[in-house]
C-alpha cells in the first residue's frame, strides 16, 4: 500500500482511532467520567425533589431518598394545602405567555430584518449593519437602567408590555438570519421574480421555507433567552402578579416564601423550569447544529 493511500485512510478516521487501543480505552473512560461528573448535579436535583426536608438536609448529595415522597410537587401544583404560599402555576403561566410571544416576535422580526440586510439595497444599509454589530458587542447589563427609564417614561413599567416589547428583537439573531440568507443562491429568488413574485412573496413563499434550519436555531435561542431571562424582568416589573419562573424562584431562594431550607421544593421547581428548554433543544438539536453552522461558509 502506498503512502498517499495510507494517509488518505488516516484522514477519514476519528482522532482517537489513530491511537493505540489502550490509549483509546483510556480516552473513552475519561470522556465517560467527565460526562457523569457533568450529569451529577442534575441527578441530585432530580432525586432531591422526592426527598423530605429532613432527609435533604441530612443527606444533600444522596442519590436515593430515604422516604420517597411527592410532597414538593404537590405543593408546587397546589394539590397540598401547604402549597398556598407558592404560586408556581402563576409563575409558569407568565413564563409560557411571555416566552411564546417573545419567541414569535423574534423569529418574525429577525427573519425580515436579516433578509433585508442580506438582499435589499437601500441607503444606509452598511451603516445599519455596523450598528447591528455594535449592539451585539454591548453587554446587556449596561442597558438595564436606560431601559427602565424608557419604560417608566412611556408608562409601561410593571406591565406585560414592559416585559415583552424590549425583547422582541435581538441583534445576534438578526445576524444569524442575515448570514443564512446570504448562503442561499440568488438564482432561486431571480426565478421567483421572473414568475411575477414580489419582494415579500419571494421572501415569504420561496426563501423563508429554505431557511428552516436557521429558523429553528433562532426559535430555540429566542425561547431559551426569554424563558431564562431574569434581569430584564426584574427592572421591568415590581408586582408579584408579573413574576415569572426566574424571578419567582429567586424570591423563593431568598426565603421570602417561607422559612427553612426547603431544598426539595426549590430543586423540584428548578427542575420543572429547566425541562421545557431541555426538551425543545433535544427535539431539534440536529437542526440547531445545522442552522448554527449554516452561512459560515458561503459559495
Amino acid at each position: 500500500m502506498s503512502a498517499p493511500s495510507t494517509a488518505a485512510r488516516a484522514q477519514g478516521r476519528p482522532v482517537l482511532g489513530r491511537f493505540p487501543r489502550p490509549v483509546r480505552i483510556l480516552g473513552y473512560a475519561l470522556v465517560a467520567a467527565l460526562g457523569l461528573l457533568y450529569l451529577m448535579p442534575f441527578a441530585i436535583q432530580l432525586v432531591t425533589g422526592f426527598k423530605t426536608d429532613p432527609d435533604a438536609a441530612a443527606h444533600p448529595l444522596g442519590l436515593f431518598p430515604v422516604t420517597p415522597t411527592t410532597a414538593a410537587y404537590q405543593r408546587l401544583f397546589g394539590i397540598s394545602q401547604a402549597g398556598d404560599g407558592v404560586p408556581f402555576l402563576r409563575w409558569l403561566g407568565n413564563s409560557v405567555f411571555v416566552a411564546v410571544v417573545v419567541t414569535t416576535g423574534r423569529v418574525l422580526f429577525a427573519s425580515m430584518a436579516g433578509y433585508a440586510l442580506a438582499r435589499l439595497r437601500f441607503p444606509g444599509r452598511t451603516l445599519l449593519f455596523g450598528f447591528l454589530l455594535t449592539v451585539i458587542a454591548v453587554p446587556p447589563i449596561v442597558l438595564l437602567i436606560p431601559r427602565f427609564l424608557v419604560l417608566n417614561t412611556f408608562g409601561l413599567f410593571d406591565t406585560y408590555a414592559a416585559m415583552i416589547l424590549p425583547l422582541l428583537v435581538d441583534a445576534a439573531q438578526v445576524f444569524i438570519m442575515k448570514q443564512f440568507f446570504e448562503s442561499i443562491p440568488r438564482e432561486v429568488e431571480e426565478a421567483a421574480r421572473v414568475d411575477g413574485a414580489g419582494v415579500f412573496r419571494t421572501f415569504w413563499s420561496v426563501v423563508l421555507p429554505m431557511a428552516r434550519p436557521a429558523l429553528i436555531t433562532v426559535t430555540i435561542l429566542a425561547f431559551q433567552g426569554s424563558w431564562n431571562e431574569f434581569t430584564h424582568y426584574l427592572v421591568a416589573t415590581q408586582s408579584s402578579q408579573y413574576e415569572t419562573l426566574t424571578t419567582g424562584l429567586a424570591r423563593m431562594v431568598s426565603g421570602s416564601l417561607g422559612g427553612g431550607t426547603q431544598y426539595p421544593l426549590k430543586l423540584a421547581a428548578a427542575l420543572l423550569s429547566t425541562l421545557p428548554v431541555a426538551i425543545l433543544f433535544f427535539c431539534f438539536q440536529r437542526h440547531f447544529v445545522r442552522g448554527a453552522n449554516a452561512g459560515a461558509v458561503k459559495d
